[in-house]
């Protein structure tokens, strides 16, 4: 099937690692040019080396992206190297503190929050501009099945939860301009570097029984799975699908897994 993403300019967010990267790899798999950003310059450095050498253009700087004006930057510079902006991908995520409200703090809350919920925003403010002189484009915000069933980390599942909400207020709000803008929300997704991936190397036989008895297919997500439902919704064979959130979860149950084993301080998604 023929996507029809050959050409378009990209940004991914957090586009380094896990789901984003793996994100930024299928769209330059599909003939786009591809910007992405991370906190650490020598990810960033080697993921741009990599994605160049597919062929295809492409650009990549160091960002915090909870600094709005170094993420404002990043999406103006990108723009500006591709000469414009079609499809835009808000996949950077994190949380802070501990599982319980109790051992959530206010500096947990806020850096929770601005990472999942502010950055996305800022993201598209300053995208829009850029894709309308583009005639059109699709966002994408990487939000979480934790922003849809409540369960521990509530100021997580809270800014997951806006996050859906923003892709379908802005869906309203830029489809004029032929913007689509949709949510997708994985479940628990496996891939190196992961936080899943130390729960089960620290209790394998307890993540086994997880799997077994929370998701129908026996297992954990991958991030290229996430990704190729990722490059539906940017795609023009999504052309009448906005403001929609799209689970990518396998089935699963509860959003998270019940452990006596404490997730790190701050967990990348």
């Amino acid at each position: 099937m023929d996507l029809g993403l050959a050409g378009r300019r990209a940004i991914v967010t957090g586009g380094t690692r896990g789901i984003g990267r793996a994100i930024a790899f299928a769209l330059a798999a599909e003939g786009c040019d591809v910007a992405v950003c991370a906190r650490s310059e020598p990810d960033v450095r080697t993921t741009v080396e990599a994605l160049a050498a597919t062929g295809r253009r492409a650009f990549g700087e160091q960002v915090d992206v909870t600094d709005p004006e170094a993420l404002r930057a990043f999406v103006d510079n990108a723009a500006e190297a591709f000469g414009g902006l079609e499809l835009l991908v808000a996949s950077a995520g994190a949380l802070a503190g501990g599982p319980q409200l109790a051992a959530i703090g206010p500096d947990d809350w806020r850096f929770t929050l601005d990472i999942n919920i502010t950055h996305p925003a800022i993201a598209a403010r300053t995208a829009q501009p850029w894709m309308v002189r583009s005639g059109g484009g699709a966002m994408l915000f990487i939000s979480s099945i934790a922003g849809m069933h409540p369960w521990t980390r509530p100021h997580y599942g809270a800014a997951k939860s806006a996050c859906i909400h923003l892709a379908g207020s802005l869906a309203r709000e830029l489809g004029p301009h032929n913007i689509r803008v949709n949510a997708l929300s994985p479940g628990s997704i496996l891939f190196p570097g992961s936080a899943w991936e130390g729960v089960k190397a620290k209790d394998e036989a307890a993540f086994a029984r997880w799997e077994r008895a929370e998701f129908p297919l026996g297992r954990l997500g991958t991030d290229h799975e996430v990704a190729d439902v990722a490059l539906f919704l940017l795609s023009d064979r999504a052309a009448w699908v906005t403001g929609v959130n799209v689970p990518v979860d396998g089935g699963q149950n509860p959003p998270n897994m019940v452990t006596e084993q404490p997730l790190p301080g701050r967990w990348r998604t």
